[in-house]
């Protein structure tokens, strides 16, 4: 099994496969976390799991250097990623990794240096790190943004997952 296939089976699990429409999210109709509102040019309610897969392939994956990053790193980070976008994930990442040591700037970019830096810190202190920095996201992101406080709890689930 590839990384791509197991950090997939990852989001789809924490996504589930269910056809969902809460007034209050923000993306709209949503089957295994993919929002019609950020994908318009799909049928969301009839969209199969292989074709998720496919979509978390080429729309999330390809291009973002996650196969560059040790395996359970980047399986948190691309779990985030789809959640709480590209850029506030890798700055999670970031952070995460200043936690346990590496001096680096929170960016918002998987480039050379921040790949560099996951590669030499402990994988298992990274990915805790991670959690504890998602968690603080989330939280921040509920006081913020009232109408989202909802999720907070499914998202904190999947932070510390």
């Amino acid at each position: 099994m590839t990384l791509f296939d197991r950090a997939v089976n990852v989001v789809l699990a924490n996504e589930g496969s269910t056809f969902t429409d809460h007034p209050s999210d923000r993306g709209g109709p949503t089957k295994y976390g993919i929002s019609q509102v950020f994908h318009p040019d799909i049928d969301v309610k009839n969209l199969t799991r292989e074709q998720a897969k496919t979509i978390y392939k080429v729309r999330y994956w390809q291009g973002r250097r996650y196969d560059e990053l040790p395996d359970w790193v980047a399986i948190k980070t691309f779990d985030l990623a789809v959640n709480m976008g590209d850029r506030n994930a890798a700055k999670i990442l970031q952070r995460a990794l200043r936690a346990v040591g590496y001096d680096l700037k929170d960016d918002g970019i998987i480039g050379n240096i921040t790949i560099g830096a996951a590669k030499q810190a402990d994988e298992f202190a990274t990915v805790v790190a991670m959690r504890s920095e998602a968690a603080g996201y989330y939280r921040s992101l509920a006081e913020r943004k009232t109408d989202q406080a909802v999720f907070l709890r499914g998202w904190l689930n999947r932070a510390y997952a």
